[in-house]
């Protein structure tokens, strides 16, 4: 008789629960690339909207921020208002994750 020191019973169970947690991971995984995200910067000024995978999908400017005197500000508008939609999209998918994972820590999510 061989000696099997992680049993095979409990080797197949974790085996399965694997497979499912990896099923549950990337059902989640695209349904949150579904997901709209907002973000904003100087007051609603310039809105960014991207999914759950950090694509960007639309970029609202109000015209009274459009100064050609000062750019700089603009282009510090789009890019906070991107970080902040990015930030919350990162959020939500960590959140949702975690739900499956247990709080495990996964490299690759």
């Amino acid at each position: 008789m061989k000696f099997n020191p992680m049993g095979g019973s409990n080797m197949n169970q974790m085996m399965k629960q694997a497979k499912k947690m990896q099923e549950e991971m990337a059902k989640t995984q695209a349904e949150l690339q579904e997901r709209i995200i907002e973000g904003s910067a100087g007051g609603g000024a310039v809105m960014v909207k991207v999914n759950g995978k950090q694509r960007v999908l639309e970029i609202k400017i109000k015209p009274e921020v459009v100064d050609p005197e000062d750019v700089e500000m603009l282009e510090d508008l789009i890019m906070a208002a991107i970080n902040d939609a990015i930030k919350q999209s990162q959020d939500m998918v960590s959140t949702e994750m975690a739900k499956i994972t247990g709080g495990l820590n996964i490299p690759g999510l």
